[in-house]
């Protein structure tokens, strides 16, 4: 356990830290400032977060810059995206602290475009804590850590609207546990309400991210490894068969949002909007929908575990924080302190777990969604009964996520050519809701001859 003396990370949405130009002589070290103080820039929020999110965050600052004195700590807005990540950093653009999903993180290693920073990662007490497997993410062959599992690990799970439920007739504490059910829960709730029953991401990688998910759900994968080789099964028949399962809400049941530009942040705005049921996500998810749509713990929302079969389970991620290559050993040594406060600290040390769920609690921020642990099980239980008292989560309408998040089997992302692969899916998703006749055998086909030929580079 740690000392509440000890610099802490605690949660953020995307994190950037930047640097300050000098502010004496050219030959100053960037990110320093004449009096001696290291300047870093942090993004902690994303765009368009609600104003008291913003609130928490600036105050969280302030307690991180009280205890150290010596750094000066400026968030930015940020929000990673596939399709403008590698723009920022092949242009110097990203701030000296960001965020990347734990599938990223080897091949930003490999190619040099990440801080070593495994000094300031062993100076921290609990560095032998770590989950293995998240940690390993983030270590090079070289043996050397480049970025810190942070936040966020998460299982694909199910997000409904339990309003939506009971006007539909339906029994908000029985969500569905099939993919059968789904659909025909769907179209009662069509044809109840006019709202649509359903929706899936569609719009970039996003979509390609949730049909792997849906496919791992139903026992399928969409790439195979066998040692140091890869083989992409975009053409499983898990993948079709949700496909399939797509197409005939939108040509046959008609009761799917038939929208294609839905990604991760339009389908939680949407779904805040009272525009769908149903979709699936990250089961960390909650915490945007109130930080960024304003949703209140009376809202009516639901969250339940995304239906298996044949062997499938939940698709699991998460959020590394990692370090701009270009950033000074001060501000290496500043980062990983602000990692370690905004992030890890209120997982670890008493003091800031509840200082952090007070501060939450008291700016309308969500405090107790379900998420998987960082460390250990029964560590993430300890952190929870510290913070019980300002636990603001409807968990009781989250059981059917909570009963078997720790149970139901996880299946991580798929590592060789991870990003490029959802891209070529997405277009196939877009394709089932837009054209009755598409050829889904077709699209797969030419989709994994391409997939393959990324894994054979």
């Amino acid at each position: 356990m740690r000392s509440s003396r000890t610099t802490a990370l605690a949660m953020a949405g995307v994190l950037s830290l930047g640097l300050l130009a000098a502010c004496s002589t050219d030959d100053e070290p960037s990110g320093e400032e004449s009096d001696g103080k290291v300047t870093i820039t942090v993004a902690g929020l994303q765009p368009g977060a609600e104003t008291e999110a913003v609130d928490a965050l600036n105050a969280r600052v302030e307690e991180f810059e009280k205890a150290n004195p010596d750094i000066d700590v400026e968030p930015e807005e940020y929000n990673w995206l596939a399709s403008t990540f590698s723009a920022q950093l092949a242009g110097g653009t990203l701030p000296n602290v960001f965020e990347i999903p734990l599938t990223d993180a080897k091949t930003l290693i490999e190619n040099g475009q990440l801080a070593d920073i495994s000094a300031q990662f062993d100076s921290l007490s609990y560095a032998d804590d770590f989950n293995p497997n998240l940690l390993e993410a983030g270590t090079g062959s070289d043996g050397k850590v480049y970025a810190i599992p942070a936040k966020s690990i998460y299982g694909v799970a199910l997000h409904y609207n339990r309003n939506l439920f009971e006007q539909a007739g339906l029994d908000p504490d029985q969500p569905p546990t099939t993919w059968d059910e789904v659909r025909e829960y769907a179209k009662t709730i069509h044809d109840a309400t006019g709202v649509a029953g359903y929706a899936t991401m569609a719009l970039d990688n996003a979509g390609g991210w949730q049909l792997a998910a849906a496919a791992n759900s139903r026992g399928g994968v969409i790439q195979e490894q066998d040692g140091d080789s890869y083989t992409a099964t975009l053409d499983d028949p898990a993948v079709k068969e949700h496909l399939q399962w797509l197409h005939d809400l939108r040509f046959t049941d008609g009761s799917i949002l038939p929208r294609t530009d839905l990604g991760w942040g339009e389908i939680n705005e949407a779904f805040a909007g009272g525009q769908l049921a149903m979709y699936t996500s990250g089961s960390d998810v909650y915490n945007a929908l109130v930080e960024n749509n304003g949703l209140t713990e009376d809202w009516g929302y639901g969250l339940t575990a995304i239906p298996s079969s044949d062997g499938g389970g939940a698709l699991t991620g998460g959020t590394l924080a990692a370090v701009t290559q270009e950033s000074t050993d001060a501000q290496k040594d500043a980062a990983v302190k602000w990692i370690d406060f905004w992030y890890l600290s209120k997982m670890l040390d008493q003091d800031q777990a509840v200082a952090d769920a007070k501060l939450r609690n008291e700016n309308g921020q969500a405090v107790g969604t379900p998420v998987l642990p960082i460390f250990s099980e029964e560590q993430y239980a300890t952190s929870l009964e510290w913070v019980k008292d300002y636990i603001n989560v409807p968990l009781e309408n989250m059981k059917g996520y909570t009963d078997v998040m720790f149970t139901q089997p996880s299946i991580g992302e798929i590592s060789a050519s991870t990003q490029d692969t959802y891209a070529l899916l997405f277009p196939i998703v877009q394709a089932v809701l837009t054209d009755e006749n598409a050829d889904i055998d077709a699209l797969l086909e030419t989709a994994n001859t391409q997939g393959q030929a990324l894994l054979d580079q």
